[in-house]
């Protein structure tokens, strides 16, 4: 059985899952009771995107073995990135409760404790991991990822080379290692020239390789050549995703239907000052704004939290298998405004700090605008709003990693920005007087005064520390981790330009879906 387990995983990690899977229910046919057999299964469902399977395979080897420490750190990763926090958080407990200096358990802490937006705890982890299997791979590149996070990019990028230097192929390396620097010259751009040919390679490193490549020739200014890996990267990626988009083209209209000013006329909701929400599309300059408002001293920085929305499924007792959609969103329409921003607050307060002001900087959040509205009256709403074009580029040419799961096809990406475009407009007119919004391309431009409006509308007291964001060493999380620990610039102003002819269908969608360009 254990031969057979070894083959199992051997075929697991050269992707023949079906294999894996004969030698999971050969062994589980001689003794269904072995719970590394459930475990194997548990990692083929992971692979093969089949959350339920996971949960339900881990969810076996616990049972059989509750001391079985990298059972429920994949259980809480899979709990929390369904929504399930409660049952998250217990999961965790059990994993640390039950870690033994296993290093895979301690990565897999590492990356629990990430998407919790821990990543002081993440980095413990992670570091143990590395330094346990100082010659793994996988656990350098997580490890120099979270560095990265931190801020600590001189130690990110000797973790990184020494990855390389084991496994020269690794795709996520390079991805990493070309976001941390400004190419200056080509050495790393042609060894990704020389791995980008392999079309062979899984979807995921194909898109991490390309995006890399797009990365480094748009540093050198070598525009048509980074658009066309772009467009490499992005087509690998889309084909490894599904992107419903029927089902939030039904959400958008339900958002319309169900949330106007006689909705909100008289509802009452949870009296807190303390939450700062920042919204929009991603890519936007969302992070450039919570790095100058968390600058204050009064501020912190709580991520970009999920709890709001997992507020809204509990609430409604909502068991849809997608994170947003109509039924959702239509069932949301009757909740009670004080219970929803309560829950919203005690879920979330663990990731609030010690100041008297916090913010959520999940860009998505704006789908909820008028629920934040009614649960947390008292609350700022700050709205990041950036050119259409540019917004869609920065989007095109970002591999995210399990979000915007639109931005890998440019008509797609067009439509789904138009969507937002139009319901932002509705939230304007029904709403526009209780919250603020801010262009992104001004405040790059001219950060003082627009940093000052934005603290005045925050009611804080002026701070000069505001304008030096860049000097703050907290972690970032986002897709902006480097570039924010620069000072403000304009160089991503009107980038699409450089790719008018490339970007056509973008152009040609936004401008049919009424949605001006602004020249």
């Amino acid at each position: 059985m254990q031969d057979t387990l070894r083959d199992g995983l051997n075929a697991l990690a050269a992707r023949r899952f079906e294999t894996a899977s004969e030698c999971c229910q050969r062994v589980l046919g001689a003794k269904p009771d072995l719970p590394e057999a459930h475990f194997l299964v548990g990692l083929i469902a992971l692979e093969m995107k089949q959350t339920r399977t996971a949960i339900s395979a881990f969810g076996s080897v616990t049972k059989l073995d509750p001391q079985h420490g990298a059972a429920w750190a994949q259980l809480a990763r899979l709990f929390f990135k369904a929504g399930h926090l409660i049952r998250s958080d217990e999961a965790l407990a059990r994993a640390v409760a039950n870690e033994k200096g296993d290093p895979i358990v301690q990565d897999l802490l590492g990356l629990v404790y990430s998407l919790l937006g821990d990543q002081q705890e993440a980095a413990t982890w992670f570091g143990k991991a590395a330094t346990k299997m100082p010659d793994n791979p996988m656990f350098l590149v997580n490890h120099a990822n979270n560095e990265m996070y931190l801020g600590h990019l001189d130690t990110a990028e000797k973790g990184l080379q020494k990855a390389l230097d084991i496994q020269p192929d690794s795709a996520q390396a390079h991805w990493i290692l070309a976001g941390l620097r400004k190419a200056t010259d080509c050495e790393h751009v042609e060894t990704l020239r020389r791995l980008t040919v392999n079309d062979k390679r899984p979807l995921k490193a194909q898109a991490f390789l390309n995006y890399a490549l797009g990365k480094e020739l748009e540093d050198l200014q070598v525009w048509d050549e980074a658009f066309d890996a772009f467009a490499r990267g992005a087509a690998a990626r889309r084909k490894d995703v599904e992107f419903d988009e029927q089902a939030e083209i039904d959400m958008f209209d339900a958002l319309r239907n169900c949330y106007h000013a006689e909705w909100l006329a008289g509802k009452t909701g949870f009296d807190s000052r303390a939450p700062i929400f920042i919204v929009g599309q991603p890519r936007t300059g969302t992070t450039l704004i919570e790095r100058i408002i968390t600058s204050h001293s009064q501020v912190h920085s709580a991520g970009e939290l999920r709890q709001f929305g997992n507020s809204i499924r509990r609430l409604t007792g909502y068991r849809g298998r997608s994170r947003y959609s109509a039924e959702l969103v239509t069932q949301a329409n009757s909740l009670d405004g004080t219970k929803l921003g309560q829950a919203y607050l005690e879920s979330s307060k663990k990731m609030q700090g010690n100041t008297p002001r916090f913010v959520d900087k999940l860009p998505p959040n704006y789908t909820y605008l008028p629920l934040i509205l009614m649960a947390l009256p008292n609350a700022k709403i700050i709205h990041v709003r950036r050119n259409p074009m540019d917004a869609c580029f920065a989007s095109f040419k970002q591999l995210f990693a399990d979000a915007y799961l639109h931005s890998y096809d440019q008509a797609e990406m067009a439509r789904h920005h138009a969507r937002y475009f139009h319901l932002m407009q509705h939230y304007r007119e029904q709403f526009g007087a209780r919250y603020f919004e801010i262009s992104y391309e001004d405040s790059a431009s001219d950060l003082e005064p627009n940093a000052r409006a934005l603290i005045d509308y925050l009611e804080l007291p002026w701070e000069s520390a505001c304008l030096d964001f860049h000097r703050q060493e907290s972690a970032v999380t986002t897709a902006s981790a480097v570039q924010v620990r620069e000072p403000a610039h304009t160089r991503s102003i009107g980038r699409w330009r450089r790719y008018e002819k490339q970007l056509e269908p973008t152009r040609t969608t936004l401008e049919k879906s009424g949605v001006p360009i602004h020249d």
